[in-house]
């Protein structure tokens, strides 16, 4: 007879909550652990990319409506079903971004000496994206949507740390090799944000209106 675990959740999401908290605490002893793992597309996205990326549109969902948001030094507050759409796309954007990501972390490893395995490069978009949507929550209270901000540049420096160790590429390479995934990265960041700007528009027209 084993002993119960030490705490009620499901060995999923204490699986997950560990992994998260190793990524983030330490990134450089974890990077190897991962590498080694067996995974699959699916593997990787469920639980870990479909449960994280929903933290910060739903916190920003949930803020929008309790707390509003404030432009330009006046408050509003979404109407439910508009800030519902865009929370919904902009959590399904999320989940295309990483693999976008991912392709392109793939695709550009030669060109930085490293080796070409979409498994290990969806592995480094999907973790180095723990950072920011772990900093997502923070949108439950809009006025500290920056403090999520911070949390995405810590993303980079395990992004870096990430590269050489899945991708096989030279360590010397690395700083070029993160610095041309992130100019891809915001790239696709400007990109949802102006998709999801987009859906929220109509929206804030209908406030002011």
């Amino acid at each position: 007879m084993t002993d119960a675990p030490s705490n009620n959740l499901p060995p999923a999401a204490s699986g997950l909550i560990q992994r998260a908290k190793d990524i983030l605490l330490k990134p450089k002893e974890t990077w190897p652990i991962i590498a080694a793992e067996p995974a699959t597309t699916q593997s990787i996205y469920v639980p870990y990319v479909a449960a994280l990326a929903a933290i910060g549109p739903l916190a920003g969902l949930i803020g929008g409506q309790v707390f509003g948001i404030t432009v330009l030094g006046v408050t509003y507050h979404p109407p439910l079903a508009g800030a519902l759409v865009s929370a919904v796309v902009s959590y399904f954007l999320s989940l295309a971004t990483v693999f976008i990501l991912a392709l392109v972390i793939d695709g550009l490893a030669p060109n930085f000496g490293g080796q070409k395995n979409q498994i290990q490069a969806l592995k480094v978009a999907a973790y180095t994206g723990t950072a920011g949507w772990i900093g997502g929550i923070f949108g439950l209270i809009p006025a500290l949507a920056l403090i999520g901000a911070l949390f995405g540049l810590y993303g980079l420096y395990i992004l870096y740390l990430g590269l050489p160790v899945l991708m096989k590429a030279p360590e010397e390479k690395a700083f070029g090799y993160t610095a041309v995934v992130i100019i891809v990265a915001i790239v696709l960041f400007l990109v949802v944000g102006a998709i999801v700007g987009a859906l929220a528009a109509p929206s804030l027209l209908t406030v002011r209106g």
